[in-house]
């Protein structure tokens, strides 16, 4: 066991985060954490990376397990440079054996230039390089929250990769049910203050927790059948002089005191929107750029009212742009955008609106409007707030006494209580929970305008997109049929296209005679020479590395340059191999 946590409770206020639960990590268990937004999921993650004490309970683990953790809001030094942040926590002679594997590292997660400053990255940058230096630290534990917010779809297969072939143990919040399904073998869901393990990947985890909720709701009508007979037995006026019958209305009164089972809580969302008239949003070959980076290029689509788009390309390349100027928000270099008058924009963007952390939920909301009309019927503000999960009481709450779940999925509300008739969403799955992206992905499926997603959430776009833009470098954008899979699917043939068969030919070919080429035979010549060689620089580029002593810079110097060796010296030994084998057929020819 590498980490175990017991009788855990833990609060929040007034709120019972988690109450008298056990948590166990054994090597090779892969746990993903998953529950509606609020229930304390980050801070059950804190408490048992012991950067925060719980309120009840005890946390333990083995003393040589060393614990690596990725927090939800990492703490960073504006003034570090990229490298200097990842080996912050480290002593310099681990930074010299590790800064190669580190900025191959950063370069996958698409942070390319290693010595810019930690204050000049977006959030997004910044939560990519404490994701590199949660991954560098050689640990039996990784504690992981969010790890896939803010990553590209490549960087996001590279990672559940990497996570795949861990072979400690690894605690993980994450709402990519694509990640859950492939790399998980326990879900754990945190749901009122209790914890539910299920042995199993995402898919399993929805068959027990379906049997589980079966089970729970048949003894529940078992129960009440039981109490109807029961109540009629009393009304009677049966009185309870017997022993027998005193012991029967004793059963019937535990029974009635015993509660029915809790269900979650779900948000309940109902297409608004305003009358769309015939013409939507008309780009005409238009370009931007920043400096002398082009972030598209003559482009050129007009929106339809049934479009539902998704639009994937590595970070950086453009996507928000895009969405931007597609709602109005940025004004092209060159060409045209045009909005058609009926066109209503909701435009849900990846950092979010700046919201007043003092100002309460209620206020906020009815700011935007106080009422709603829905294909369901009229909602007040009110009514749209419990059914996104906002109570009375967390109503009159700050905004800033909520999680970053919740103000997201406030966020939300306030997007869909204007009624648009276009939704622009980018990066709309980050920090929501698994129930709550089922739910906004059957919304959408519904809504009657065009849709434009921004999103790495490979099964959100497999579920809503009909199309996919991919937005390359320069400001190209290639359009796809399908939905992410399709797309992925032609990107590989793409890459790799299939190499076309030879035709077989019925004629019996002449055998050809096998000879070096007269390259071939200098360098068959020559190759002991050369391999002879190439090990004695590697001894002597070993044994310098053992003289170094605390000169760092020279040591790493040292170790690239013994990584080109040994690279090199394999290739001429697969070499040697290659022609001995040639040599022995040609001399079995004479």
């Amino acid at each position: 066991m590498l980490l175990s946590a017991e009788h855990l409770s833990i609060n929040f206020g007034s709120r019972q985060l988690l109450s008298d639960v056990n948590l166990y990590l054994n090597e090779g268990d892969k746990i993903g954490v998953i529950g509606i937004n609020g229930t304390g999921k980050s801070t059950m993650m804190k408490v048992l990376a012991g950067a925060q004490e719980p309120d009840g309970g005890t946390i333990s683990r083995d003393p040589n397990v060393q614990v690596s953790v990725l927090s939800q809001n990492p703490v960073m030094q504006d003034d570090n440079t990229v490298l200097e942040q990842v080996f912050a926590s480290f002593p310099k002679e681990f930074r010299a054996l590790n800064e190669y594997e580190a900025k191959a590292m950063l370069g996958k997660l698409g942070i390319a230039d290693t010595e810019q400053k930690i204050g000049t990255l977006s959030g997004g940058q910044r939560k990519r390089v404490a994701l590199a230096a949660a991954l560098i630290h050689p640990a039996d534990v990784l504690i992981l929250d969010e790890p896939t917010n803010h990553l590209d779809t490549d960087s996001v297969v590279w990672l559940e990769d990497r996570l795949k072939k861990f072979r400690g143990g690894l605690i993980m919040v994450t709402h990519d049910r694509y990640f859950l399904e492939r790399v998980v073998n326990h879900i754990t869901e945190l749901s009122r203050g209790k914890l539910y393990n299920y042995e199993a990947n995402y898919s399993k985890y929805l068959e027990l927790k379906t049997e589980r909720q079966e089970m729970a709701e048949s003894s529940e009508r078992k129960r009440q059948s039981i109490l109807r007979v029961e109540r009629e037995w009393i009304m009677r006026g049966c009185r309870a002089r017997t022993t027998k019958s005193k012991d029967r209305v004793q059963r019937y009164e535990d029974m009635k005191g015993q509660s029915a089972p809790e269900t979650d809580d779900s948000v309940a969302l109902a297409a608004a929107s305003s009358r769309l008239g015939k013409k939507i949003i008309e780009l005409d070959n238009v370009s931007k750029a920043f400096g002398q980076r082009n972030v598209l290029s003559h482009f050129t689509y007009h929106l339809l009212r049934n479009d539902r788009i998704g639009i994937v390309g590595h970070n950086g390349v453009g996507k928000s742009t895009l969405l931007r100027l597609v709602a109005g928000e940025l004004r092209p270099d060159s060409g045209e955008v045009d909005i058609g008058s009926t066109v209503k924009i909701g435009h849900f963007s990846q950092e979010g609106r700046e919201l007043d952390l003092d100002q309460r939920v209620y206020d906020f909301i009815h700011d935007i409007a106080d009422e709603v009309r829905t294909d369901e019927g009229t909602f007040t503000a009110n009514q749209m707030m419990e059914r996104f999960l906002f109570p009375g009481d967390l109503q009159s709450q700050p905004i800033g006494r909520l999680s970053g779940g919740e103000r997201r999925r406030l966020y939300l509300l306030s997007i869909l209580m204007t009624a648009p008739n276009v939704l622009l969403l980018d990066e709309p799955t980050n920090d929501l929970d698994v129930t709550t992206l089922s739910i906004l992905e059957d919304y959408l499926q519904s809504f009657p305008g065009p849709i434009l997603a921004v999103s790495h959430d490979r099964f959100f776009l497999d579920k809503l997109a009909e199309s996919v833009f991919e937005v390359r470098d320069g400001g190209e954008v290639l359009r796809y049929t399908g939905n992410w899979s399709d797309w992925e699917k032609k990107r590989r043939e793409e890459l790799n296209p299939a190499v076309e068969k030879p035709k077989v030919s019925t004629e019996k070919p002449r055998e050809k005679k096998l000879k070096f080429t007269y390259k071939e035979q200098q360098e068959f010549d020559r190759i002991d020479g050369d391999l002879a060689a190439l090990e004695e620089q590697l001894k002597t580029c070993q044994a310098a590395q053992g003289r170094c002593g605390s000169d760092y810079e020279k040591l790493q110097e040292l170790t690239e340059q013994q990584m080109l060796l040994q690279t090199q010296l394999e290739e001429k030994t697969e070499r040697w191999v290659y022609l001995n084998e040639l040599k022995e057929k040609i001399d079995a020819q004479d």
